[in-house]
């Protein structure tokens, strides 16, 4: 099992961000609400990098019509073989 561990830093924030933990924490504590909040802020920015990366990877890609349609063409026969 993956063991926790948590350790205490200090940080400051805006009193308007601590308001706002502090009436949307509901039953957890404040500190468990910011770990929440942070972890879904960082997966926002991992999957916002992987995005511009399919972006960029993709953009490359030859916009022809007629390559296209010869890659799915060979891909339905070969499928159509299985």
């Amino acid at each position: 099992m993956n063991a926790t561990t948590r350790s205490t830093k200090t940080f400051s924030l805006d009193r308007e961000i601590l308001a706002e933990v502090k009436r949307t924490k509901g039953s957890q504590s404040e500190s468990e609400r910011v770990n929440r909040l942070l972890r879904f802020a960082l997966d926002m920015e991992r999957r916002a990098e992987l995005d511009r990366e399919a972006a960029s990877f993709f953009g490359s890609a030859p916009d022809d019509r007629n390559e296209r349609r010869a890659f799915q063409t060979a891909s339905v026969r070969s499928l159509a073989r299985d």
